[in-house]
Order: C-alpha cells, then structure tokens, then sequence
C-alpha cells in the first residue's frame, strides 16, 4: 500500500504566500518523478510542476517565475513554494507520484486566494 498527503493548503489575499508538502508513504522501491496538479472548478486537471529523480523541473508558463517545486529525495516528500498567489490560482492542488510505470495520486488541498 502506498499513501500520498498532501497538506499546507489554505486561504490567502492576492500577492500572498503558501508552501504545499506532499508526502508519500508505503511500499515505494523508488520515486522517479514527483508533480503537483491543480484543478479549478469547471476546468480540467492541468500539471502545475514537475521535479525528476535528477532534479530536473518543468513548470506551468502560467506559475513560472512566482512557483517552485523542490523535493527531499530521502523522506520520499515534495514541496511547492508558492508566491504572488492570484485568483485564477484557486484549485484543489493533487500530488501525482510515479515510481516504475505505477502512478499514485493523493486525495488533494485547497487552495483558495481571494481578496
């Protein structure tokens, strides 16, 4: 069994500031890439950021420059700094882990940034 939670989700005026964790636990051999992912109601999951086993990360034109994914490869967890939060930013953020072709997805946390 694998478990993936995320926390650090809140509410926050435009221009704030909050720090998602995600941690995963369980029978994990290895962790290839760890991602977070929004999704706004009415709209689709999109991938908000990407961190590869080498460290390599991808973002979202729309959260580059004001996002950043970082993990720690030794407590199998990821983090995602995010600054000038906006309103179009207000989703429930899901933490996608892929390790050797399996994928788990936590249950996710709300993010809401209104003023």
């Amino acid at each position: 069994q694998v478990q993936v939670v995320e926390s650090g989700g809140g509410s926050v005026q435009p221009g704030g500031s909050l720090r998602l964790s995600c941690a995963a636990s369980g029978s994990i051999v290895r962790i290839n890439a760890m991602s977070w992912h929004r999704q706004a109601p009415g709209k689709q999951r999109e991938l908000v950021a990407t961190v590869t086993i080498l460290n390599s990360t991808h973002y979202a034109d729309s959260v580059k420059g004001r996002f950043t994914i970082s993990r720690d490869s030794a407590k199998n967890t990821a983090y995602l700094q995010m600054n000038n939060l906006k309103p179009e930013d207000t989703a429930v953020y899901y933490c996608y882990v892929g390790s050797y072709g399996t994928t788990y997805w936590g249950q996710g946390t709300q993010v809401t940034v209104s003023s």
